[in-house]
């Protein structure tokens, strides 16, 4: 098997040119729906970076603007110090996005999709290239198959292949999961990991927040058009003090409970606490109503905590 011969890892400078920079991004629609609302990030060369947030929060207009394929309605974007808007087809050249929905062209094999995507960009004579990026995402029996003939999770790899045939030294990933099972899941990120060591800038939308947590070295999360959290994943985490405590009953919990209460399934209850000092209340209130306790562990925080915390509009408990 080949190796990917893909860019050197871009050096250390003092002042490295960011590969995303986002300044005062606003997109507002005809209809007064503002769906970006002064966004500032940046990106820096060779970061896994996760872009989160719920539906409608603004993160595929932002990827559209990013890709040129919507324009702001004031701010500025720069692909690796590329302007969007001045400079679109060197920022486009530094670009390749991997987007949620399955888009393929039915008339087409693989090996010819893939040349037809690098003559967008005036790449010609690349065979060399494109058979090892068929390689590396386990194409190569279905290399002369027609795109229209291929599994969902086999579409999904023609869409990376062909966000990769120009090497962009930034790649963006809309759900790239999204529908496909474990196993090409996991075969993927093995893939985007090795892209990422090798240099490349990986941004990642996903609904799997374990996902995230897992790869990503920082974490933006946006809530209706506005970011609300930008820092490290660890950061991230520890800012989710409170613990969670999963409990299963031989009866109703008391009533004094109630109000720790996040989410309940028959006499399995899942209760927030602020800290291991009120797991002695609990223990206290079950004990003093002669409750039976069957079962119960304390629970990790995690990533879907914070995103929950910062992005519903609903209060804990109901957001769970």
């Amino acid at each position: 098997m080949s190796t990917l011969s893909l860019p050197s890892k871009i050096k250390d400078t003092a002042m490295p040119i960011p590969a995303l920079s986002v300044r005062n991004a606003v997109k507002t629609y005809a209809n007064g729906l503002t769906a970006l609302n002064n966004v500032n990030l940046e990106v820096a060369p060779g970061e896994f970076f996760g872009l989160l947030g719920p539906n409608g929060a603004g993160k595929t207009t932002l990827i559209s603007a990013m890709a040129g394929l919507s324009r702001l309605s004031s701010g500025d974007i720069a692909i690796c110090g590329h302007d969007v808007r001045r400079d679109p087809y060197a920022a486009r050249r530094s670009l390749g996005v991997v987007p949620q929905e399955l888009v393929f062209d039915p008339f087409f094999s693989v090996r010819e999709a893939l040349r037809f995507q690098s003559g967008y960009f005036g790449i010609h004579h690349n065979d060399d290239w494109i058979d090892e990026i068929i390689e590396s995402l386990g194409l190569t029996d279905k290399a002369n198959t027609n795109t229209r003939n291929l599994s969902g999770g086999m579409k999904r790899r023609v869409m990376v292949a062909q966000a990769l045939v120009h090497r962009p030294p930034v790649i963006v990933l809309d759900e790239p999961t999204a529908g496909v099972d474990v196993e090409l899941r996991q075969s993927l990120w093995h893939f985007i990991e090795r892209l990422n060591k090798q240099g490349h800038t990986i941004i990642l939308t996903t609904h799997y927040l374990e996902e995230a947590q897992n790869l990503c070295n920082r974490i933006a999360m946006l809530k209706h058009g506005q970011i609300v959290a930008l820092d490290s994943t660890e950061n991230l985490l520890k800012s989710e003090s409170s613990l969670r405590l999963s409990i299963t009953l031989d009866n109703k919990l008391p009533e004094s409970l109630r109000k720790c209460l996040i989410h309940e399934d028959g006499y399995t209850y899942l209760l927030k606490l602020a800290d291991y000092g009120q797991l002695a209340f609990v223990l206290q209130a079950v004990q003093f109503d002669h409750i039976t306790i069957k079962n119960m562990h304390m629970m990790e925080t995690d990533l879907e905590d914070v995103f929950l915390r910062l992005t519903s509009d609903h209060q804990s408990g109901d957001a769970a």
